[in-house]
């Protein structure tokens, strides 16, 4: 008799229901309730994140079953879940807190109907991207925030969003953070600002260009800490060699101001920052540029080896080299 009893199993928009009520539960932070009602009533709200997740992820047993996560997604953006995922996160605990951000992370992808209907969501909710990237400066929800931000730029109208505002400025700040874990997350989403659009990198760029280069040459190229230094110039030549942004590629490497910052970088002991300044040198167009400088560059890539044989490397000096002592001063521009 017992098998006639059995609750039936709940379905993927049951779940996301019942997740949302908790969620609300847990927002209001009743401090009327019983302290005892309360604990049974986050862990049933862990227990059910875990389930979204396994629902996304699948388990060990089965993969995910793309119709469920279809239903799971269309309930969850249907209203503020999302939402009162960000804003809950910090009464979570620790491994609800990491299974609540994969789910979110998971979200920023799934497709109903051929849409990425999280994109849309977060269009209209753009200010949660504020309450995200504040999470930097709270040590303990600094990197599950961060993982939810990078996954929430992935569409191009948040990036957009996050490029347009005074929060740009602020990750210079992040990045120099004491806490290496979170200065490194910081920097991740950073990266990822500047290179994942590249139309919407280029406009920002352009129209940003002397207050981002400004902040970017002081702060992070000439900063006094090696990893900050090593970090910003892989990431200015992976914006600078980018087709997309050649107009600014040209503007930033005719400064004086600049070439002065990465010869002093080609200088470096550390061959990792040499071989990044070196790639800023690479492309044709640049090398006609660089005539002013003609003597000292010849002299700086004369001594300039690196500790392994390379032949690309090689090539490619001997390319520079070879270009920048073809130059006569009648050719500087």
């Amino acid at each position: 008799m017992k098998g006639l009893f059995k609750s039936k199993p709940r379905t993927p928009v049951d779940v996301v229901r019942q997740t949302r009520d908790l969620l609300i539960y847990a927002d209001r932070g009743t401090s009327e309730a019983r302290e005892s009602k309360r604990e049974e009533k986050m862990a049933e709200l862990a227990k059910l994140i875990r389930e979204l997740k396994s629902i996304l992820y699948g388990n060990g047993e089965s993969e995910p079953v793309p119709e469920a996560c279809a239903q799971l997604t269309q309930e969850f953006f249907r209203e503020n879940t999302l939402r009162l995922f960000i804003i809950c996160l910090p009464k979570l605990n620790l491994e609800a807190r990491k299974d609540a951000t994969q789910v979110v992370a998971n979200l920023q992808r799934q497709q109903v109907h051929s849409r990425l209907i999280a994109s849309d969501y977060l269009e209209a909710n753009i200010d949660l991207m504020d309450i995200l990237i504040a999470g930097y400066g709270n040590t303990d929800m600094a990197l599950h925030y961060g993982a939810m931000l990078r996954e929430c730029i992935r569409h191009q109208s948040v990036a957009k969003y996050v490029l347009e505002t005074e929060h740009m400025k602020k990750f210079f700040d992040y990045i120099q953070l004491p806490n290496f874990d979170i200065a490194a997350d910081a920097a991740a989403t950073f990266k990822e600002l500047l290179t994942r659009h590249k139309s919407t990198v280029a406009d920002f760029l352009s129209k940003n260009y002397d207050w981002f280069f400004a902040e970017f040459n002081s702060r992070l190229l000439e900063s006094t800490n090696y990893i900050t230094r090593r970090q910003a110039i892989k990431l200015l030549g992976d914006m600078l060699l980018d087709r997309s942004n050649s107009a600014i590629m040209t503007r930033y490497v005719s400064s004086r101001d600049n070439l002065r910052i990465l010869m002093n970088l080609l200088r470096e002991s550390s061959k990792s920052i040499q071989i990044e300044a070196f790639h800023v040198f690479k492309p044709p167009d640049i090398v006609s540029i660089l005539v002013a400088n003609r003597s000292k560059l010849l002299r700086l890539f004369a001594d300039f080896k690196i500790d392994k044989e390379d032949e690309q490397f090689e090539a490619d000096k001997a390319q520079v080299v070879k270009e920048i002592a073809a130059l006569e001063p009648r050719d500087r521009p």
